[in-house]
Parts: C-alpha cells; sequence; structure tokens
C-alpha cells in the first residue's frame, strides 16, 4: 500500500462535504427570495415523500416572492400543507392553481440568529472533515508501524493531509463570510 493509496480518497470526500455545506447554507435564508429555501421540502403526493421541485417550477417573480405553480393542480394544498408544518416563518397564499411566498424582511435579532446557525453549520462540516483527516492519519501510522510504510512516507503523508485540511477549511471559511455578508447587508 502506498501513501497516495491512502490520502487520495480524501478529497473528493472533503468535496462532497463543501458541497453538502454549500447546499445546506443555500437553506439559510436571507432577505432575497431563493428557490432553494423550499425545493427540497418533502410533500406527501400520492402517499409518496416528493420534493416540490419534481412537480412543480418554481420561481422568483420578484425579490421578496418565491412563486409554485405545481404541475398537477390537485397538489397546491398539499404542498401548502408541507410548506406550512416546514415552518419556515413564511405565511403560504393559495389561489387554487399556484402558492406565493411572500418573504418579510429580516430583522437585525434573526439576522443575528441565522448568523450564529451559519456558524454552526461551518463548525459541523469542519468537524467531519477533520474525522476524515483524523481517520486517514491513523491509518497512515498503522501502516507505517505495520512496516508498509516508511517513516519519511508518515512525514509526507502528515503535511498532505494537513494542506488538504486547510484548503478546505479555507473553502468553508470562504463560503462562511460570503454568505453572512450576504445576510447581514440590509
Amino acid at each position: 500500500m502506498t501513501l497516495s493509496e491512502i490520502t487520495r480518497p480524501l478529497r473528493p470526500q472533503m468535496e462532497e462535504a463543501t458541497k453538502r455545506f454549500e447546499a445546506e447554507m443555500g437553506k439559510i435564508r436571507t432577505g432575497r427570495a431563493q428557490t432553494s429555501l423550499v425545493e427540497d421540502l418533502p410533500v406527501s403526493y400520492y402517499g409518496t415523500q416528493t420534493p416540490i421541485k419534481q412537480m412543480a417550477s418554481l420561481t422568483v417573480p420578484e425579490a421578496n416572492q418565491i412563486l409554485i405553480t405545481p404541475w398537477d393542480r390537485q397538489a397546491v394544498g398539499d404542498i401548502e400543507q408541507a410548506i406550512r408544518q416546514a415552518n419556515l416563518g413564511v405565511n403560504p397564499s393559495n389561489d387554487g392553481q399556484s402558492i406565493r411566498l411572500v418573504l418579510p424582511a429580516l430583522t437585525e435579532e434573526r439576522r443575528k440568529e441565522l448568523t450564529k446557525q451559519l456558524g454552526t453549520l461551518a463548525e459541523t462540516t469542519r468537524v467531519a472533515m477533520r474525522t476524515m483527516r483524523k481517520e486517514a492519519w491513523e491509518e497512515v501510522q498503522e501502516k507505517q508501524k505495520a512496516g508498509e510504510l516508511t517513516e519519511d512516507d508518515r512525514y509526507r503523508g502528515e503535511e498532505e493531509l494537513n494542506k488538504l485540511i486547510d484548503e478546505f477549511n479555507k473553502k468553508v471559511e470562504e463560503l462562511c463570510e460570503a454568505k453572512e455578508k450576504e445576510l447581514l447587508s440590509v
């Protein structure tokens, strides 16, 4: 076994963790309407949990509105019920054909609350990446003790793992700062 066989799979895993962080971050509401706020909400549709994006078109007609137009008009009530149950802090308006969500302006208190939520989400992602790094590092140490890797390989492995974790921590921090700036701008 070589050092690269241990460290190579780590990059895609960390990229996946970063993508998950971005997706979760997109669900945090800023002052502008974004379809990502509701597109993955599960709706009980003919007995099956179906994301809204698979059963309706989602548009943003105005900066503070989301318009949900189901392809099956009978699903309007189900979608409205799912939005109410999701507790998003918005009141859906149903006209029989579509659902309009008017997002209220964020208060300063709510902005700070969302910033804390963002920080928690970022830390969760960092912890997941540190765990990945720790597992790889333990494997490097085991292989070195078993004689499959040299001491130089162990040092090189530690250096590679540290560079990798620093790179992805920086990415998470940049994403977090951008979203925080977006949240706090009025």
